[in-house]
């Protein structure tokens, strides 16, 4: 799979890169704003958080389950929350993610509509949900607070909500996400408070107004991926900490984003090159490209198998 960067602007941009691939100090807001933009987010200075825009690459590769299996094993513990639901004679599934993604502390909500039913042996048996359309953008807020205290907001009509504060170390359990969903109509919001209902919400967790839908995301009702170990949770999250705190110390005397980011890529390429892979983008793209291959194989399989059995006949 390969990014569209578009226009001859952002080739130019990324032209400017280095040894690394990555750009240089020189460059100037607008460069890194675009830069950012290519990644598939855009930054908050007011509330210091990236986030993710209406139509970045992401949107072109969808959710399995596969991609929350993978997120441990790449160094990002994040609880998961899968919402299933139909509406409209469709699979739906609003996903919640909380916790730490490498080098920032984030959440995330996602809406998407089943695509595929996949059965890989061996590899993968389930659903494959393409990303909600601009017909099915869906309003929807949340406040992420981390021991009590707020660190950052979230609203818009949207697929994917999410917002990410670099530098941030927080382990799941202190985050939660105070949650607002509003559904295209009563139908949908029933059928919503049904998959909340099997996920394990019970009514006294949830606060109906119309079409909206309000609730907490704390503790996880719904069995976390099995790549979650105590163990090599705690591993990781010594690691993830080291980073942060490295972060920290490297980028005390800025103030802004661009000199932070300038500051890195001299004295720590390597921590540089994860910020470009804020979220959830390299298993994203790796598994997508994974499963994208496999189905491809299978498919060559299949028509060479019905060429040669024509040719038989």
């Amino acid at each position: 799979m390969s990014v569209q960067t578009g226009s001859q602007d952002e080739m130019n941009i990324i032209k400017k890169d280095d040894d690394l691939g990555f750009l240089s100090q020189d460059m100037d807001s607008e460069e890194l704003e675009k830069l950012i933009e290519i990644a598939g987010y855009s930054y908050d200075s007011l509330q210091d958080i990236f986030y993710s825009t209406l139509d970045p690459w992401q949107r072109k590769v969808g959710y399995c389950r596969l991609y929350d299996e993978a997120a441990a094993p790449m160094g990002m513990i994040i609880d998961c929350e899968p919402i299933y639901f139909e509406y409209n004679d469709k699979k739906w599934m609003i996903g919640l993610w909380k916790g730490q993604y490498d080098l920032v502390t984030g959440a995330e909500i996602g809406v998407y509509i089943g695509a595929l039913d996949l059965k890989i042996p061996g590899v993968f048996i389930g659903t494959f949900y393409s990303c909600a359309s601009d017909t099915d953008l869906l309003q929807m807020s949340y406040t992420l607070t981390k021991n009590g205290k707020t660190l950052f907001t979230r609203q818009g009509k949207h697929w994917w909500l999410t917002g990410f504060k670099l530098g941030e170390f927080s382990e799941p359990s202190e985050l939660v996400m105070n949650i607002n969903i509003t559904l295209k109509d009563v139908l949908m919001r029933d059928a919503f408070v049904v998959g909340l209902k099997n996920a394990g919400y019970a009514d006294e967790d949830l606060i109906i107004y119309c079409n909206t839908v309000s609730f907490r995301f704390d503790i996880p009702h719904t069995p976390q991926p099995v790549t979650r170990r105590p163990s090599t949770d705690r591993l990781i999250q010594k690691k993830n900490k080291l980073l942060c705190d490295k972060y920290q110390e490297m980028t005390k005397t800025f103030d802004n984003l661009q000199d932070k980011l300038g500051a890195l890529e001299k004295e720590s390429p390597e921590m540089y090159r994860k910020i470009m892979n804020i979220g959830k983008a390299k298993p994203l793209a790796e598994i997508y490209d994974s499963l994208l291959s496999v189905v491809l194989v299978m498919l060559a399989v299949y028509l060479s198998y019905r060429v040669l059995n024509s040719g038989g006949e």
